[in-house]
């Protein structure tokens, strides 16, 4: 009796802890949504049922999306350290060489310096090394259906994927990505996939996991289309004096005061920027150091539909100076007969 006792303890303690969600394609909520596809987007409801039925809940992405890796860092600094670093400055300016046609034509078609399509990448996956080893369907299932705070968004990335699989003739339960669902070297949201990636390689297909091109070329649409402005800066540093500055600081990314308003609040950059050019003033703070000041414009704005981080948009832009740096310092690859 008293092992029997001690069984039923440890299963009372330890049942919840162990439990899992049952199998997906049982569930109510998932049988709502297969017949909402089926509604909506023409897919084969036992054919949607078989890939849901084999997609697994993760508990592993959940903790993920509760303390993303860079959130443990306290500081601006220790941010762009984990990114701006010599090993990936200088994959960095290898990328660069061997993408250089593409990324000439980037530029040139969308508006986008090359470098910054090249500190994103960088940033994004170091440069197409490290594009995510979660199965895309088992990510996108678990944050759909089993992470309340943000269902409803992710079941909106579930739908585009598999849609977007459909369409393109693609196994949805073989395609790797981030934890978030994020695919390939851009690390595209499904949404964004179907909505911004292009064939920039021409061979008919769009495939962000493989082809250098066809992520340089989307990263190009998509800023673009979000409202790059050519020629514009991003970000020009910034001295201030005072305490009226902080209000900037406080306001957002949306560029909203004019440069020739700067010098009131107690702002000084050396930039010379037309009067009417509107923008707006991050604070990047780094604990028992002075904070690294930014008056930002609207390509900055356009950087942070990418990712809402004011750290990563900066870090992209530190990154991609220091690659384009290096690559301007680097000799010459040799051609094939040794000149």
């Amino acid at each position: 009796m008293r092992n029997v006792a001690l069984i039923v303890l440890f299963a009372l303690h330890a049942g919840p802890a162990c439990a899992q969600p049952p199998s997906y394609q049982n569930r109510k909520d998932v049988k709502e949504f297969v017949g909402e596809m089926v509604k909506k987007h023409g897919l084969n409801r036992r054919e949607l049922t078989r890939v849901l039925a084999q997609a697994k809940y993760q508990p592993a992405i959940v903790r993920a999306m509760d303390q993303p890796p860079e959130s443990p860092l306290a500081s601006w600094q220790a941010y762009r350290a984990t990114f701006v670093k010599p090993e990936r400055i200088e994959a960095g300016a290898q990328f660069w060489r061997r993408n250089a046609e593409a990324l000439k034509r980037a530029a040139g078609e969308y508006g986008v310096p090359e470098n910054v399509i090249v500190g994103i990448i960088g940033v994004e996956t170091v440069f197409g090394r490290n594009i995510g080893t979660y199965r895309v369907i088992d990510a996108l299932a678990t944050l759909a259906f089993d992470y309340p705070k943000r269902s409803a968004y992710f079941r909106g990335e579930l739908e585009h994927y598999l849609v977007f699989s459909r369409d393109q003739g693609i196994n949805p339960l073989r395609v790797k990505g981030s934890y978030a669902g994020a695919i390939g070297i851009p690390q595209f949201m499904p949404g964004s996939y179907r909505q911004f990636a292009v064939d920039f390689d021409g061979d008919g297909q769009i495939n962000l996991a493989t082809s250098p091109a066809d992520a340089i070329g989307s990263i190009g649409n998509f800023l673009k289309s979000h409202g790059w402005v050519q020629g514009q800066p991003v970000a020009v540093g910034a001295e201030v004096t005072g305490d009226g500055w902080r209000k900037l600081a406080e306001g957002g990314t949306v560029p909203a005061t004019r440069i020739s308003d700067l010098q009131s609040y107690g702002v000084k950059i050396a930039a010379g920027l037309p009067g009417d050019t509107l923008c707006a003033l991050i604070e990047l703070e780094t604990p028992g150091q002075a904070s690294d000041v930014r008056v930002t414009l609207q390509n900055f704005f356009v950087l942070t539909r990418y990712n809402r981080s004011n750290l990563y948009a900066a870090a992209v832009l530190d990154l991609a100076a220091e690659v384009e740096r290096a690559k301007s310092a680097a000799p010459p690859v040799a051609g094939k007969d040794g000149k």
